[in-house]
């Protein structure tokens, strides 16, 4: 075990400049874990030079196999590797709090002026961006992970049992894990390991070299695992037991710190894979939203730095807001979103320290591979079943669920009340990002600006 910041010392690294750095990689956090994970890689590897590409691409291998957004996991991972504790928990929090204050902040526009035509008809455009934006997520994440058909035949039935049976999110996690598990020991060559891209072989082997020489900041050990499991777990769910001690069980803070505690232990494979079940849940069970509002909600989190989950904020303001007691609604939102936020992430934290230590003992671990792998084949037809779902939302006016064979859940539109200029903006939108490689930003200014102009002309 070294003296944490001992490395840092060796190679001159303040902590006051890692700051800044992580300052500056928290706002240029757009466009999804991808280019999230670019950024870093741009700037902690190639320009700052802090950390070598292989253990680079080793945190990154960990981060996959965690639930919760791999991004904000891999600054955290980062930041423990260069300063330690303190470092990680500057790493991963500035990683986040560009976005916070952002959609807090839209998020008060947002009840200020839903009523607003010109506001709405932005949210119209908007909305039909957001949906192109998953679509071309099923097709991209396929692509990559959907090898053979093992895995195809998982995505299927990921999907199938979402949209037509209504099986409980974590329920697919689990059995997807069970079966790449299996899968892996059985037949191995079907269940290939998932694994990022490899970048160019560069010159930050001495780095990499220098750190294994120093060591990690934190040795494994047992008690060192049970101090860091006691504070999380007291952080994380100690103002959840407070808020049911002093307000009751039902209150809307206990059921969403409750909800988005689950949601943040099964959000394997990024926000995509969370959002449909929170979106039904959100909407069918709490009444915290309508159905159109979730895309709202995910377009705001689309146009703001940090990760995509951080869409649940937006979800737990708008549940506080209309259940707000004696509290204004302003106040009542505010509390709301951020007790969404605060268990949302206390959990990213929780596995990177807690891991951390024991992740070279992870590397090569063929079971583990083959169960991330069955896990990210299911994921694809967990957005399947979320683009679906928006889009039977988003293009037609009226959706009814009826019964189907099996006891199946049917959601059949009424052709009626389909709205053509939603299903053209979409359609653009899909075009822009499929062929034409439009960037997230742009594409969805365009989209509102068409919105606002669709809206304009129908009235």
């Amino acid at each position: 075990m070294r003296t944490v910041g001992a490395a840092m010392t060796v190679r001159g690294i303040g902590f006051r400049a890692a700051v800044r750095v992580w300052v500056r990689v928290g706002l240029q956090s757009f466009g999804g874990p991808a280019g999230q994970i670019a950024v870093m890689h741009r700037i902690l590897v190639d320009e700052k030079r802090w950390v070598g590409e292989q253990r680079f691409l080793h945190a990154l291998n960990y981060c996959m196999l965690l639930p919760g957004p791999e991004a904000q996991q891999l600054a955290t991972y980062l930041g423990w590797l260069l300063h330690g504790t303190k470092g990680g928990l500057v790493a991963g929090s500035l990683f986040v709090l560009p976005g916070c204050v952002a959609i807090l902040a839209l998020s008060y526009l947002y009840v200020a002026f839903e009523g607003v035509s010109v506001v709405t008809s932005l949210l119209f455009g908007l909305k039909a961006a957001v949906l192109a934006v998953v679509a071309e997520a099923v097709i991209r994440i396929g692509r990559r992970v959907l090898k053979n058909a093992a895995m195809v035949a998982l995505a299927l039935l990921a999907f199938v049992s979402l949209f037509f049976f209504d099986v409980p999110f974590p329920l697919v996690v689990a059995v997807a894990a069970a079966a790449g598990f299996a899968g892996g020991r059985l037949r191995p060559e079907t269940f290939v390991a998932v694994r990022p891209e490899r970048a160019a072989a560069g010159s930050g082997a001495a780095i990499d070299e220098l750190l294994d020489r120093v060591g990690p900041p934190s040795a494994p050990s047992l008690a060192r695992g049970l101090r860091v499991l006691a504070v999380s777990l007291l952080l994380w769910f100690g103002p959840i037991a407070l808020l049911a001690w002093a307000l009751g069980a039902r209150h809307v803070y206990v059921l969403e710190g409750v909800f988005f505690s689950k949601a943040a232990v099964v959000t394997f494979g990024g926000a995509y894979a969370v959002l449909a079940y929170i979106a039904q849940q959100a909407v069918e069970r709490y009444g915290w939203l309508r159905p159109g509002e979730m895309l709202d909600g995910l377009g705001l989190a689309e146009s703001t730095p940090g990760p995509l989950i951080m869409v649940v904020q937006f979800v737990g303001f708008m549940g506080a807001y209309r259940n707000p007691g004696p509290l204004d609604p302003l106040v009542a939102g505010t509390l709301g979103a951020l007790l969404t936020t605060w268990v949302t992430f206390v959990p990213c934290f929780l596995w990177i320290f807690l891991g951390a230590p024991y992740i070279e003992r992870l590397r090569g671990n063929r079971s583990l591979s083959a169960a991330l792998s069955a896990i990210t084949a299911a994921v694809v037809g967990v957005i399947l079943n979320l683009a679906v779902w928006f889009a039977l939302h988003v293009v037609f006016g009226t959706v009814v669920e009826t019964a189907g064979p099996l006891g199946a859940r049917l959601l059949v539109p009424e052709w009626g009340s389909a709205d053509p200029a939603a299903l053209v903006i979409a359609a653009g939108a899909f075009a822009a990002l499929l062929r034409f490689k439009v960037g997230v930003l742009p594409l969805l200014g365009a989209a509102m600006g068409a919105g606002a102009v669709a809206r304009l002309v129908t009235g």
